[in-house]
Parts: structure tokens; sequence; C-alpha cells
């Protein structure tokens, strides 16, 4: 079993930076594919950001050159650098770890940017 557990999301100003922790833990007997999705009320969840076990990355249109994904594989642990925020960034963030067929989720950090 595995579990991932976000923290860092919260308030922030238009224009401020927030950075996202995602930390797994349990049978993890590898390096696996991370990522980032958000979802915000009323919508679906999409994706904002993904690394892959080699340290490949990809990012939403949405959030390019604005957002950094990055991973400790010592620790098991994304991050996710939000720089530039916009309201509409405003969401429940999570993170994801692939393992084979199986994907794991975390429970989701609020992030809300607001004057």
């Amino acid at each position: 079993q595995v579990q991932l557990v976000e923290s860092g999301g919260g308030l922030v100003q238009p224009g401020g930076s927030l950075r996202l922790s995602c930390e797994a833990s349990g049978r993890i007997l590898g390096i696996y594919p991370m990522g980032w999705y958000r979802q915000a009320p009323g919508k679906q969840r999409e994706s904002v950001a993904t690394i892959n076990s080699g340290g490949s990355t990809n990012y939403a249109d949405s959030v390019k050159g604005r957002f950094t994904i990055s991973r400790d594989n010592a620790k098991n642990t994304v991050y996710l650098q939000m720089n530039s925020l916009k309201p509409e960034d405003t969401a429940v963030y999570y993170c994801k770890m692939s393992i084979w067929l199986n994907d794991y989720w975390g429970q989701g950090t609020q992030v809300t940017v607001s004057s």
C-alpha cells in the first residue's frame, strides 16, 4: 500500500508564490512517475505537471513558465513551485504516483489565489 500526503497549500494574492510538497510512503520499491493535478469547483480534474522516473517533465500550457515540478527520489517527494499565481489557479491540488497499473492519489491541498 502507498500513501501520499500533500502540503503547502493556502491563500495567496495574485502574483504570489506557493510551493507544494507531496511525500509518498509505504511499499515503494523504485522510482515511479509522479504528477500534480488540480480540480476547480464545477470542473474536471486536470493535469498540471508530471515528472517521470528519469526526471523528464511535462506541463499544461496554462502553467508553462510559471510552475516547476521537481522530485527528491531519496525522500520519495515531489514538489510544485508555483510562481506568478493567478485567480484561475484556484483549485484543490492533488499529487499522484503511478506504479505499474495502479494510481495512488493524495487527499489534496487547497490553493486559493485571491486579493
